[in-house]
């Protein structure tokens, strides 16, 4: 269990994951804690009592409390004892945070190495480890403290509606910094908005430091969509890479396999850099590799723990619950037909958006196609009809979904992504929705194994374009996690002038459409 932000409950069956359930999804608050709906759901997967609990560290009393449920954040700690629940003896386990982050990655990733580098960069820690065979860390490096808290830090300073003593940035003002740096030239920056920037970087703690300690800054309640935002958020962007990058050159060896874990690895324009330094043998970051994996590491940690035998786990990223239908559309309102992708594919070129639901929900944040809303890519304007729907800043990209053999079609560089977590550059005019004010895009490549049911969706796509892509984005309330229940879905659908919903095999459109 992972307590505290971005909560999660996670089960392995010795190596097979079997769930990891994170707390938002299902249409509550983003990042929320553990819900009690979350436990409950759980419990009925499992069927019986487990052998092993194991519980991540995570502070009381937020980053500066001393004080934590189960063992530390930050350390490689971990504690374990016999008790019983339930009436069954089980080992009660529990490792910090950190170990989380570390086992998550060495165990989703494709292949062991006789020494492997793991990067655990996130809102409090940022380092580097090198990891033996056997999965023992034989080197800690820190590299900066709080790399995440630095970099988001720019949007909270630059936002009027961020408060003067506020401390820690809010969660998701990182990804939305993401968006905005796309937007300048880190070699072009105005030296005062360069200043700032440097003083965020050299702070030894920065939750500690109000946002009124800037007062003075070009930034400082400037807009989020001021150029002095958008600069200091393309400046600060190549700094906090260099920096890791320049630490990995001088003292990490050349062509081991990097292993990425924390919030940071959501980023895919650093993510694109790790890929294109050559310093690695290969580069693997996970679909969760924020806190919503941190439940999951933790069992591996404890598995690892208990037998001193590592091994990869078996694991797919549509490992959620399965949608429920607690309802049915009111039929006067909703028709109701068997799928035809074809016939979808038409209605998608039309300009209709389709809220997309399959099988399991995705692990990590990123909509797969399982929750999704679909629209076709060819028209610029689609991107802002999504961000309408979605209640989203204009400014924020939308992410395409695409055959993976019709992947060098529409983007420069050809690779494999399922998971929609690196960016590429999109080939001028080719999908003009998806494509972000820098030329890039973050794609997710589709196979027949992979996703069967969105790869028959983009093939008849493909028949009537010549290629099959289409707009992704995820389905989701304005602040709440993947939708999972017919009610949410219909409600959806109706509030924000939805026209279509697909659900496993059967596509539903409102009836005065």
């Amino acid at each position: 269990m992972k307590h505290g932000h971005d909560g999660a409950i996670a089960a392995l069956d010795g190596d097979k994951l079997v769930f990891s359930l994170e707390a938002e999804k299902d249409s509550f608050e983003r990042h929320r804690s553990l819900t009690p709906s979350s436990f409950i759901a759980a419990l009925e997967l499992l069927g019986e009592v487990p052998d092993v609990v194991a519980l991540g560290g995570w502070p009381k009393a937020g980053l500066l409390g001393s004080t934590h449920v189960g063992t530390t954040y930050e350390g490689l700690d971990r504690l374990s004892h016999a008790t019983t629940i339930l009436g069954k003896k089980v080992t009660m386990f529990s490792s910090s945070h950190e170990r989380s982050h570390i086992a998550m990655a060495l165990a989703m990733a494709p292949e062991r190495a006789p020494l492997s580098a793991v990067l655990c960069w996130e809102g409090a820690i940022g380092r580097f480890y090198l990891v033996d065979e056997q999965w023992n860390v034989t080197k800690s490096i820190e590299v900066m403290t709080a790399p995440g808290s630095r970099y988001a830090r720019i949007f909270a300073l630059a936002d009027p509606l961020f408060p003067k003593q506020g401390l820690a940035p809010r969660l998701e003002d990182a990804g939305k910094l993401m968006a905005l740096a796309a937007f300048a030239d880190p070699g072009a920056v105005d030296p005062a908005v360069a200043e700032t920037v440097d003083q965020i970087l050299a702070l030894p703690r920065p939750y500690a430091v109000p946002k009124s300690r800037f007062e003075g800054s070009p930034i400082y309640d400037a807009g989020v969509e001021s150029e002095a935002a958008k600069g200091a958020a393309a400046l600060i962007t190549e700094r906090i890479f260099e920096a890791f990058a320049d630490v990995a050159r001088e003292q990490i060896p050349r062509d081991i396999p990097l292993l990425i874990s924390g919030g940071c690895g959501l980023n895919c324009d650093w993510n694109f850099k790790w890929r294109e330094l050559g310093h690695f043998s290969s580069v693997f970051v996970p679909p969760c590799t924020d806190d919503s994996g941190s439940a999951l590491g933790t069992a591996i940690d404890a598995r690892l723990a208990l037998t001193a035998e590592p091994h990869t786990i078996d694991w797919n990223v549509y490992s959620g619950l399965e949608f429920v239908r607690d309802s049915e559309p009111d039929p006067a309102v909703w028709g109701r037909r068997r799928l035809d992708e074809r016939a979808l594919a038409a209605a998608l070129s039309e300009g209709r958006v389709v809220a997309w639901v399959q099988g399991r929900w995705e692990i990590g944040p990123r909509a797969l196609g399982n929750r999704s809303l679909l629209a076709e890519a060819s028209n610029a304007s689609t991107r802002d009809r999504l961000n309408e729907i979605k209640q989203r800043e204009s400014y924020r990209p939308i992410a395409p979904c695409c055959r993976l053999e019709d992947a060098g079609m529409v983007f420069n560089e050809d690779f494999e992504d399922p998971y929609m977590l690196y960016f590429r550059t999109v080939r001028p005019g080719a999908v003009p929705a998806v494509t972000h004010v820098d030329g890039s895009a973050r794609v997710q490549t589709v196979t027949r194994e992979g996703n069967a049911a969105l790869y028959d969706l983009l093939t008849a796509v493909a028949e009537q374009t010549g290629v099959g892509v289409l707009c992704n984005t995820s389905l989701n309330f304005k602040g709440r996690g993947f939708i999972n229940r017919m009610a949410d879905l219909v409600q959806y659908c109706e509030v924000r002038g939805i026209e279509d919903f697909v659900v496993g095999d059967e596509w539903f459109t409102r009836k005065q459409a």
